[in-house]
């Protein structure tokens, strides 16, 4: 069992934290205003609180600079702990707000004592625990300065179903720009479907 403290109280906040429930992890949700979360099926604590109780640390914040002063202000209490990035910060008309590079690298420049890996962001969030809704699992990308720390992250993808072999590490943390720009290949997707509920899967060759 691993303390899993998820930042934010949104969908994809929710989606994870009843995944890592399921899976036998003890889950708190950090919020701004905890006192007006009371009626989520998780215990809502403050950011610095959750920020302080997790082994790994979730960002499921939109990803805007307000979500990058938010997780700044609790920086000792993330000092040497693994900071999962799961976010694509995206306009009202679906347009990137960071077009030269991630917020997993924002986040990794503005928390240096941090271990930041960016995953799960190309796809919906009831794919990110559930990947058995698919044909097949497909590939989830990780990205991260860290092996040990991706290591970690790997262990938690393990329990929501994603297999070693359908887990990709691109590199260091500057790869997060091309999994965050793929959001707009994933609307593109989306739309021809009508459907969010699917994934990539990158084939090699024979």
């Amino acid at each position: 069992m691993t303390n899993i403290a998820i930042i934010g109280t949104g969908n994809v906040a929710r989606t994870l934290a009843a995944g890592a429930v399921r899976t036998g992890h003890d889950v708190v949700l950090g919020s701004r205003d905890p006192q007006n979360r009371k009626d989520l099926d998780h215990p809502v604590v403050t950011v610095a609180e959750a920020a302080a109780h997790g082994d790994i640390v979730v960002n499921a914040t939109p990803g805007t600079s307000e979500s990058v002063e938010l997780l700044a202000s609790v920086r000792p209490q993330l000092a040497g702990k693994v900071l999962l990035d799961v976010t694509v910060a995206l306009t009202p008309a679906m347009e990137l707000v960071h077009h030269n590079e991630s917020v997993g690298e924002i986040l990794q420049r503005a928390l240096p004592d941090t271990k930041v890996v960016k995953t799960l962001c190309t796809m919906d969030a009831s794919v990110m625990i559930r990947p058995e809704l698919l044909t097949s699992p497909g590939t989830v990308f990780l990205s991260g300065d860290d092996s040990g720390a991706k290591e970690r992250v790997g262990e938690l993808l393990e329990d929501f179903g994603w297999p070693a072999a359908s887990r990709l590490d691109l590199g260091g943390i500057a790869t997060a720009r091309g999994q965050e720009h793929f959001a707009l290949l994933f609307v593109g997707v989306a739309t021809a479907l009508g459907a969010h509920v699917f994934n990539v899967e990158v084939l090699r060759a024979r």
